[in-house]
């Protein structure tokens, strides 16, 4: 009689199936556009200082280029509206008028769409007229004030030679006839009144060159010809430049004194400067 076999717990034991695990998709909701217009008291000024008693603006058959739409929007201030825009107005339209008095135009806060129309879309706006900004006013004049330091440090520590070199371009051939002080005292006045000119100048190395080539020239160590085309040397009439067409001599000089040639001559001048 045969063995019965005995089967094993794996044999008797049904495999275990899985089911896959099905994920719910996230559906992300789009987030409403937040409205960054500052809802606040607004200010408008006529540009160039204009104050007449009043002044009226196009407060209709004005239009704006519309990047997302590709067209232009007909624009129009309606009292009764919420809307500049035209296409978006809905029953009557009571056209408002926009008047300026003495070059002012004062918007309180819940005129928000009067506000958008003159800040945002009014095709003069910053010709016209432009939007008072104390933050942005307050932003530039601190740059101003930053920039005048810095031009008045600079031209405290200037040494005499850069003073001249500068008040010549300012002031021309006059510097010959001033003392040390004079000149510092106007170079100051002159950094403040026009920092930005002052520091480009200082910073520009052609005008101490050309300043060299005035001073040589004024003490006949070289020569301009008469019809100031040619630089020669004051002893023997010796060329040494011309001046290319069109080009003020004495930058012709500066540029000229940066060359291998110039350089040497530069030495010699310079020698017999001191």
């Amino acid at each position: 009689m045969a063995k019965k076999t005995k089967k094993t717990e794996v044999e008797t034991t049904p495999p275990v199936i899985e089911e896959p695990k099905v994920e719910t998709p996230v559906v992300e909701t789009a987030k409403p556009k937040k409205d960054k217009w500052e809802v606040k008291a607004r200010t408008y000024f006529l540009r160039r200082g204009n104050k007449p008693l009043s002044y009226t603006i196009k407060s209709a058959n004005v239009y704006w280029f519309d990047e997302e739409k590709g067209y232009e929007r007909e624009l129009k201030y309606c009292s009764n509206q919420k809307t500049c825009f035209v296409d978006e107005m809905l029953g009557d339209q009571r056209l408002e008028h926009i008047i300026f008095r003495a070059g002012v135009l004062n918007v309180p806060k819940e005129k928000t769409v009067l506000q958008k129309l003159l800040s945002l879309y009014h095709p003069h706006k910053n010709k016209l007229f432009y939007e008072w900004k104390p933050e942005e006013t307050a932003k530039d004049q601190l740059q101003d004030i930053n920039l005048e330091v810095d031009a008045l440090i600079a031209a405290r520590d200037l040494d005499i030679d850069m003073v001249e070199a500068i008040m010549r371009v300012e002031i021309g051939s006059k510097v010959s006839d001033m003392s040390s002080k004079e000149l510092k005292r106007d170079l100051l006045i002159f950094a403040k009144k026009n920092p930005k000119l002052f520091l480009d100048l200082m910073n520009d190395d052609n005008v101490a060159l050309r300043n060299f080539g005035i001073k040589a020239t004024e003490m006949g160590i070289i020569k301009l010809s008469s019809d100031q085309r040619t630089f020669i040397w004051g002893s023997n009439d010796r060329k040494l430049m011309n001046v290319p067409f069109d080009e003020h001599p004495y930058s012709a000089l500066a540029a000229w004194f940066k060359t291998d040639e110039g350089m040497e001559i530069y030495s010699n001048i310079e020698k017999r400067l001191n």
